[in-house]
């Protein structure tokens, strides 16, 4: 069970996660989850350049070690990286300790300090303890593209009646998600790029400071 538009309600009750950024200018943060792998991000990575576009990677550290020229290649492209844990794990399922030391493995791997968990699933004192480390970027629209019991045509239209201006967009570079992204992903770059959308990466803090520094330098 899932919900492919997070409600403003739920947003409401976690005002320190990050849902979207409201924006009066057309743009939205495409974001994938679960990589790097070989069969599937180099694509991704091919298909934003395509579009000119920009997007944020939530990295698995284990397939980041596995992958690392995959990883480089998504830094070498300009886009931004994040922390989905190292071993992509459910943290209703698994005690605090275990998964902060979780959390900081990958972290030393991708140097960010973007964070999603896994399904979006936080324990209230996991929540308290990494968000005084980390901005935990979730989602308003998943487009549901690792759900077996839809369609591309219902995966595409996820994504092209929920998205907004400021829309964080979760989509999946993983063998699961693969097929209905290679059918929904250069639809949804070409739908809302002819409707004048920009497709930007997150900042992570480290980013926001630079860009603060080359400002009053």
């Amino acid at each position: 069970m899932y919900l492919v538009k997070t409600p403003k309600f739920i947003q409401n009750l976690f005002p320190n996660f990050f849902w979207r950024f409201p924006s009066n200018e057309k743009v939205m943060y495409l974001n994938f989850d679960d990589g790097p792998i070989q069969e599937v991000t180099p694509w991704v990575l091919e298909t934003l350049k395509k579009f000119n576009a920009k997007a944020t990677f939530f990295c698995v550290g284990e397939n980041v070690n596995k992958n690392p020229e995959v990883f480089q290649e998504i830094l070498n492209q300009g886009h931004s990286v994040g922390n989905h844990t190292y071993n992509h794990l459910n943290g209703w399922a698994t005690d605090n300790i275990p998964y902060f030391h979780n959390v900081r493995h990958c972290a030393n791997l991708v140097k960010s300090s973007l964070f999603r968990p896994p399904y979006g699933r936080l324990m209230p004192k996991q929540a308290q303890f990494l968000q005084r480390h980390y901005r935990i970027i979730m989602w308003d629209v998943l487009s549901g593209d690792f759900d077996p019991k839809i369609s591309q045509t219902q995966c595409w239209n996820n994504v092209k009646t929920k998205t907004k201006p400021g829309s964080i967009v979760v989509f999946h570079d993983s063998l699961k998600s693969f097929e209905k992204l290679q059918f929904v992903l250069p639809k949804v770059l070409q739908y809302f790029g002819e409707k004048g959308f920009r497709f930007e990466a997150l900042q992570s803090e480290e980013d926001v400071q630079k860009t603060r520094y080359s400002k009053t330098a």
